[in-house]
């Protein structure tokens, strides 16, 4: 266990049950987007602690609706529910893993993809939204993309990327490794130490 990213983690219920956060206050009229970021190598830590959180809120905090949403879940719903997934596993065993993107980047496009997943998690009836499985979606679906398409949908609800690489405030960098398009909207949940 880290135990530096325990004691982030501990802080998180605290900040997302007050009221400064879910009133989105201090945030310069910016839409109230978090992100928690963490080394990749601690992926079961972080989502050991999630599974505790969603338990703690739903039973010490149940007046607060929080929807935690596994990309990866709904990925897959919504290429059963489009009758693509069988066609999707084929192709990526014949054709290899490019095709597969190539083909899965019109029905996967934020403007098909992110609908469909606010209807099936009823997402705009929560007060907080915890995303999670970003790295489990990578690269079919980018987290920034996701980002700027949720912008225009969930108004003024505060929303949280659990993310597998670095967030610097300005660019997200996915394992760590894997640069993606800058992206400046959010503020960092819980900051990391600096030693």
């Amino acid at each position: 266990m880290n135990h530096q990213l325990q004691e982030r983690l501990n802080q998180i219920p605290d900040k997302i049950l007050s009221d400064e956060f879910l009133q989105g206050q201090g945030l310069g009229n910016e839409i109230g987007f978090w992100i928690f970021d963490y080394a990749p190598e601690h992926e079961l830590q972080v989502r050991e602690y999630l599974s505790f959180l969603t338990g703690f809120l739903e039973k010490k905090h149940s007046h607060r609706k929080v929807a935690t949403i596994n990309l990866l879940e709904v990925m897959r719903d919504y290429l059963v529910e489009r009758k693509f997934l069988d066609k999707a596993c084929q192709m990526q065993r014949q054709k290899g893993d490019q095709a597969l993107l190539k083909a899965l980047a019109g029905p996967l496009h934020m403007d098909k993809f992110v609908p469909f997943m606010m209807e099936r998690t009823q997402a705009a009836e929560h007060d907080i939204i915890l995303f999670t499985g970003v790295g489990s979606v990578w690269p079919v679906l980018r987290a920034h993309n996701l980002l700027n398409k949720l912008h225009a949908l969930l108004d003024h609800r505060p929303v949280v990327l659990f993310y597998p690489g670095e967030y610097s405030g300005q660019a997200l960098t996915l394992f760590n490794k894997i640069a993606s398009n800058n992206y400046y909207r959010a503020f960092s949940l819980i900051p990391h130490f600096r030693g």
